[in-house]
């Protein structure tokens, strides 16, 4: 018969609170409760006899009986109820081998990750089948190990996700406008990136086994979320499985899930364990930021100083470039000034009335204008010469300045190249010390 008796409104709300209750008795250790009549009476369903072998494993009694006649009605719902329930019981290490291998199934680059092969993953990750358990799920990943050519990338962007900011390097910090130039911003950059990978990778394998009760069970950490939210924690799983099908959940790809694993606020032991099968990605994504942190700084870099463009090279400031630039800082410093004709004009209204002056009976008035009009010409011009001086003062300090700035930006290069060495070293030792880590793989236990 189906295995879906939500169909009946009655069946389906019995049937829901029975995954509760049943869900409440393993948190409990008390002894499952009996299917609804609903179930009991149904021949052929996988349920009620696998509650009854749950029951007498629960007891440490033989369960051999029911268990066959589960196994005849539906055998992977019958193993993974039991592989969940014990689990959730705290009795993980009651299960048998071929139960996990059955409810497992197998995985596929292909298909995606059905939730009750997520939801083993996530009990045997959280330690509540020991040892073998983990093995058991490593192995079945390390079977899709991925290539070093899987888009490195998107593999560094999930570990250590990427801050677009702009980074000055101590040697450029008087000019930050020069940390912007490609060619010198992507090795600081990589290093940068290199070094939050490793300390993501050394936070990842660094985290201990947390121990439960003592019972084999784990210790749920609600706070790390899976690639699926609470769609794939066990629980939700299990009473899905009870009530109709776990396959009504969300179903992601096994890269979709490594990859959400692995990113920062994920479950430390679900991050160890996508860390190893992605490892080669991983490793091939350091060994390019090594690469970009190892670039020749250029031997020659055009920046902007004071507006003006100017090639910087080791030994100085390029001489053509330099003089342009005080070309034309000049030409826009300075501006254009016509003939003062304001000044010229009462110089030669003064002329007339001094020639007038010897024509009229009463030449004193129009001798005492001229002269206030030639005073007047006089402190037009020396107005004009004052500003003339302003103007080359500011020519002369701002060319003073270009020049100080053009030989201060060659030595930050300069220190600039060697601090690229020791970005240089300290890569290689990154790329060492992850290399060694993404080896080291997870711990079983």
């Amino acid at each position: 018969m189906s295995t879906d008796l939500t169909a009946t409104p009655h069946a389906g709300a019995e049937l829901h609170r029975y995954a509760e209750a049943l869900l409440a008795s393993l948190s409990t250790d008390a002894l499952p409760a009996p299917p609804p009549q609903e179930l009991t009476d149904a021949p052929g369903h996988w349920l009620p006899p696998a509650v009854e072998a749950l029951a007498a494993l629960s007891r440490g009694e033989d369960a051999l009986g029911p268990l066959g006649r589960a196994a005849q009605c539906d055998e992977r719902r019958t193993a993974l109820f039991l592989c969940l329930a014990l689990a959730a019981a705290g009795q993980g290490d009651r299960i048998h081998a071929s139960w996990f291998g059955t409810a497992f199934g197998d995985l596929s680059m292909d298909r995606p990750v059905t939730p009750g092969q997520r939801a083993l993953w996530l009990t045997a990750a959280r330690g509540a089948y020991g040892p073998a358990g983990k093995i058991f799920v490593l192995r079945k990943l390390d079977a899709f190990s991925l290539s070093a050519d899987s888009d490195p990338a998107r593999w560094l962007r999930a570990l250590a996700p990427d801050e677009p900011s702009i980074v000055v390097p101590p040697s450029l910090a008087d000019f930050p406008e020069i940390a912007q130039l490609p060619e010198l911003a992507r090795p600081v950059h990589a290093s940068i990136q290199l070094a939050r990978l490793r300390s993501r990778c050394v936070e990842i394998t660094s985290v201990r086994e947390e121990r439960g009760d003592g019972t084999g069970g784990t210790v749920h950490h609600p706070h790390h979320s899976g690639a699926a939210g609470t769609e794939d924690e066990p629980s939700a799983v299990l009473r899905r499985l009870i009530v109709s099908d776990e396959t009504g959940g969300r179903a992601l790809s096994l890269t979709d899930y490594l990859l959400a694993d692995l990113r920062p606020g994920s479950d430390p032991r679900l991050a160890a364990i996508a860390l190893h099968v992605a490892a080669p990605a991983v490793r091939s994504a350091a060994e390019e930021l090594v690469q970009a942190t190892q670039a020749t700084p250029p031997s020659a870099v055009t920046v902007s100083l004071l507006g003006h463009d100017v090639a910087l090279r080791p030994e100085g400031p390029d001489p053509a470039s330099l003089a342009a630039a005080e070309e034309h800082l000049v030409a826009a410093s300075i501006p254009a000034r016509g003939l003062p004709w304001p000044a010229y004009a009462l110089f030669a209204l003064g002329a007339v009335l001094v020639a007038a002056a010897f024509l009229v009976p009463a030449p004193l008035p129009a001798a005492a204008l001229a002269l206030l009009l030639s005073a007047g010409g006089a402190y037009l011009l020396w107005q004009r010469r004052a500003r003339e001086q302003e103007d080359a003062d500011y020519v002369a300090a701002q060319l003073a300045e270009l020049r100080e700035l053009a030989d201060g930006a060659v030595w930050a290069l300069h220190e600039y190249a060697r601090e690229a060495e020791k970005r240089a070293q300290t890569a290689t030792s990154d790329l060492t010390e992850l290399t060694r880590l993404l080896r080291r793989g997870p711990r079983a236990g």
